[in-house]
């Protein structure tokens, strides 16, 4: 008899999930997405160094664009690393979900509620599985303090070439609000640029408009004349600053596994989600047995694994927030951006070494110091509740 898994949301973990679940012979999977289609309208990026080889081989497929390279600018600075930087669509996701005749997907389908080994949906009717994985993005949370990354992206059809030789990660010659600000910029052809504007601040309303409008004139500055907007994605991606991550899954539905950004499985300081959803993915494929209680017990003790890892990255998230002043945060972030590039590198991995940490952190840093050394001496683990 075949394990029958459900995975509640049909975002980025979910997805990757199915698709390996679905090289087995032994698994039903049922994708259940509340939209009317699954993986929404997005772009997940990585670096080289964020997955092994053989990660990189499976998820090809699904590669839109890659590039060699990729320039950060800052007003004190600009510069260009090396290193492959690749770009995932949803659109290449959504089609090697469709072509997958393991994988079934149930759209346009709100769910009430999760349970162990059920779903019941919005018109009352149930679903039964062996597994229920909840994988619908992140939640408020009263146990973790957590700031935003807001971000409004537009794919834009220039009339003439954008001449850019890269992808831009951080331009954060923009004007710089309370918050850090910095446009993102991803050219897929010499005519259609990705562009995102991308705001790391305490509050996490998004100012779609007024973020529309940076775009605008974003494009206006760099000289390019836009035919037209072919789409838009936007988000908010957490920013943990501190707190108590095992009390962060006693507010879940007891005994339903979670992935992704409901998991916390994600960077603590880029909001990134990828790299952890490839090898949750992975590693959930090879388990025998695939139950919810176990699966539960197994995540959970994951999650809280990394929570101690990643301590330094909170640090250093507080220092961004809460000690750097309001207008100068940038200045965070171009000292770091002239550290080796192994380091960068490290940094974005996740898999930042004890000689990384003390480089990031002597000298004399681009905070007031008494403020510094408040964020150093606060062990994080207070919570003041998510952003409102």
């Amino acid at each position: 008899m075949k394990q029958r898994v459900a995975l509640a949301g049909g975002g980025l973990a979910n997805c990757l999930i199915a698709l390996r679940l679905a090289e087995r012979t032994d698994v039903e999977c049922t994708l259940l997405e509340r939209e009317n289609r699954v993986a929404g309208e997005h772009v997940w990026c990585f670096h080289d160094g964020d997955l092994s080889p053989a990660q990189r081989h499976w998820l090809d497929p699904l590669i839109k664009r890659s590039w060699s390279s990729h320039d950060v600018r800052f007003p004190a600075f600009r510069r260009t690393l090396a290193g492959g930087y690749h770009a995932i669509t949803s659109d290449r996701l959504r089609e090697s979900i469709e072509s997958q005749p393991a994988i079934t997907v149930r759209s346009g389908a709100p769910i009430r509620t999760l349970e162990p080994h059920g779903v019941v949906f919005e018109d009352g009717t149930r679903a039964e599985a062996d597994a229920v994985i909840d994988g619908r993005g992140a939640i408020p949370s009263a146990a973790l303090r957590i700031a935003a990354q807001k971000f409004v992206g537009q794919w834009l059809e220039l009339e003439a070439p954008h001449e850019l030789d890269g992808p831009v990660l951080m331009d954060a010659t923009v004007h710089q609000p309370d918050g850090y600000r910095f446009v993102y910029t991803l050219p897929f052809t010499s005519t259609l640029v990705h562009v995102e504007d991308t705001l790391y601040d305490a509050d996490s309303t998004l100012d779609l408009p007024g973020m529309r409008d940076s775009i605008r004139r974003y494009a206006a500055d760099q000289g390019w004349r836009v035919r037209r907007v072919v789409r838009e994605e936007q988000g908010v991606l957490p920013i943990v600053l501190g707190g108590d991550v095992e009390a962060f899954w006693e507010e879940g539905p007891n005994g339903v596994p979670r992935s992704g950004m409901r998991a916390a499985l994600f960077h603590p300081t880029t909001g990134y989600s990828l790299p952890d959803a490839v090898r949750l993915a992975d590693e959930l494929a090879q388990r025998e047995k695939l139950d919810s209680a176990g699966l539960d017990e197994w995540i959970r003790e994951r999650s809280i694994e990394k929570w101690k890892r990643d301590g330094f990255y909170r640090l250093l998230n507080r220092m961004l927030f809460d000690a750097a002043l309001p207008g100068r945060r940038h200045l965070v972030l171009q000292r770091f951006y002239r550290l080796s590039e192994p380091l960068i590198e490290r940094f974005y991995a996740g898999r930042s070494t004890a000689v990384d940490r003390m480089r990031l952190l002597v000298g004399r840093p681009p905070v007031p110091v008494h403020r510094a050394l408040r964020c150093v001496l606060d062990s994080g683990v207070r919570a003041s509740g998510a952003v409102r």
